[in-house]
């Protein structure tokens, strides 16, 4: 996987407090976590985007397994 080096200006209290609530060790590791979540909420705001649009065929008694 290739890695982008960049230059960015970050807000000194912001990165602070990222570091202090995430438990993280760098200030690459704040900024990775939060790339990371961002591409998880948007890619869980499309899959709502699907909510009562599809049709589902099934027993969920005939799936359970704790029968």
């Amino acid at each position: 996987e290739a890695e982008m080096r960049t230059n960015v200006v970050i807000d000194n209290d912001l990165m602070k407090s990222a570091i202090k609530l995430s438990g993280l060790k760098t200030k690459k590791d704040a900024i990775e976590e939060g790339l990371k979540l961002l591409v998880q909420r948007s890619r869980q705001a499309k899959i709502r985007d699907f909510r009562g649009k599809l049709k589902w065929h099934g027993s969920l008694n005939d799936m359970r397994t704790d029968k």
